[in-house]
Order: structure tokens, then sequence, then C-alpha cells
């Protein structure tokens, strides 16, 4: 049996942020609107730096505006609720993001829940959550949808094409990525398993998988034999570990060496699911900006 068809994310990740530079384009020219993006950073974390500065920077290259909030990590909560409040009033602004994680001393459901439901691009706020739950398959996705769950459907689509009637175990529960994922699987007329590290019999479940999406935050924990001879792997783990230089590099939450030789489709960690979260963030903002003027949504799923 041959090694498994990688799934290039940074390539279908290029070939999103195309299509939104050009739909912005056409936005602008037509409509005379420019897409707005406010990121927030409170503290100086040097991961969220990175994090923000490359958001901004893809944003002005695809020709959207980027307004960069940039606030010590001692502001109160009452300030950063004041800020956002004022971004949601601006018409320039399309799209609010807020970095994660936030000060201890800052209540991150007090500060999701304040965002306008309409700019809230990365698809946290319960208004949002809702819809996804309740959305019939087919619907257009006419309100934001959390990043990266919405990168991993896009690469399953880009691969498979239509995925209707394949069982996918998803294992990760989390509100930020398995629980979505599941959302969007089931519109896609999967039929969906949630599973997480308390599962009773784990690898067996896994092996049931046609697409294994696995979100669970523990370096190499899905082993080559829990997966299914020829099923699509999708894994969304992005952990450090130090080489043998001394400095550190990314391994997933599946042992990549072990399912190479039995999965037929895997990304790869890096370059799998990690590009698409930045490309679909720019979807998102763009899908506001089109609403906001009362056009309809581009296709996503």
């Amino acid at each position: 049996m041959s090694d498994a068809k990688l799934i290039d994310g940074k390539a279908i990740a290029a070939g999103l942020r195309k299509r939104v530079g050009a739909g912005v384009g056409q936005l602008v020219a037509k409509r005379g609107v420019k897409p707005g993006l406010a990121t927030i950073l409170v503290g100086a974390d040097p991961a969220s730096q990175v994090y923000v500065r490359s958001k901004g920077k893809i944003a002005a290259e695809l020709g959207m505006t980027n307004f960069d909030h940039r606030l010590p990590a001692e502001t109160t909560e009452a300030d950063l609720l004041a800020l956002i409040a004022r971004l949601n009033g601006d018409a320039l602004v399309h799209g609010i993001l807020v970095q994660l994680p936030l000060p201890r001393h800052i209540d991150t459901a007090h500060v999701l829940l304040a965002v306008d439901p309409a700019k809230d691009v990365d698809g946290f706020h319960p208004f949002n959550v809702g819809r996804l739950g309740s959305s019939a398959p087919g619907a257009p996705l006419d309100f934001p949808v959390p990043c990266t769950p919405l990168g991993v459907s896009m690469l399953l689509h880009e691969t498979l094409g239509p995925i209707t009637g394949c069982h996918a175990v998803v294992i990760g529960r989390s509100n930020l990525v398995g629980r979505p994922v599941a959302q969007l699987l089931l519109r896609a007329d999967c039929t969906v398993t949630i599973a997480h590290s308390r599962t009773r019999d784990l690898p067996a479940l896994s092996r049931q998988a046609d697409i294994l999406v696995v979100a669970i935050g523990r370096r190499e924990f899905v082993r080559g034999d829990w997966i299914k001879p020829g099923a699509a792997v999708i894994d969304v783990g992005t952990n450090r570990i130090p080489d043998d230089n001394g400095k550190n590099r990314l391994v997933g939450d599946v042992a990549f060496a072990e399912a190479l030789p039995v999965a037929g489709h895997l990304t790869p960690v890096p370059g799998g699911v990690g590009p698409m979260t930045v490309a679909c963030l720019m979807f998102n903002t763009w899908q506001a900006a089109r609403r906001a003027v009362g056009l309809a949504v581009a296709a996503a799923d």
C-alpha cells in the first residue's frame, strides 16, 4: 500500500486567499466598501504578537483595512468592553478579532459576548454558535463560523469532494474546534461520532472512521493502528517539542510517521490545517463586509 496523499493546506489556503482578494477588489470597485478588520491584543505575549501581526499583514495584502489595537496587560475589563462597543458602532469595521488568551483578570466569556455577532469573525459568539448548531444541511452559512473548523471543512471538501454518508469521528470536544467541526460534518450529511480521551476503546472507534479529525491537544496521541486503511485524517494539533538542536518543532496529535502508510489522505503538521485558519479569518471578514451591504454570502462549505 502506498503512502497517504498529503493534504497541502498551504496551497489550498493560498487559493482561498486569492479568492478573497478578488472578492475584496470587486466589493471596493462596485460598492465602494473596503472590508475592515479590527484586531485587539491585550498584553505582550510573544506568540500572540506574531499571530496578530501576521493577520494584519495578510489583511492588508488582500486589500482590507486593518485596525490594530494593542493594549497593555493591565487594561481593565471595562476599558476593553468600551473599546469593543466603539468598534461595534464603527461602520468601517466589519470584523472584530480579540486575540486569546486574555489576561486572567478579564472574563473571556464577557468579552466574546460583547462583540456584535455580525462582526464576530472568530465565530465564538453564543448567537453564532447556536446558528451553526441549528443550521440545516445545504442552507447557506450566512453567519460567521469558527475559522479552524471552517478550514477543516474546506480541506475535506477540496480533497474528497462530496462526503455524504461518510462516518466521521472527531476526537476532541472543545467549543473552539471539536464541536463546531462535528456540526459542519453533520451539515455535509456525514454520520458523526464525537469522542475524547475518556471514550471507551477509543482505538477501536477510531478505526471505524472514514474521516478522522483529531483535535485533542496531545502530541502523537493517535497511533497508526488506530486508523482505518484509506481514511482521511485531519490533524488539528500543534504541539511544540524540542528537537536535537535545542530548538522547538511542531508535531500534531497524530503520530505522522505511523499514519502515513495507513491513511488515504493526511494533513501534515505544520502545513495542513494551520494556514487555513488565517485564510478563513479573511474569508469571514470579507463575508461580513458583504452582509453589511446586503449581498449574499459566498459558498464556504
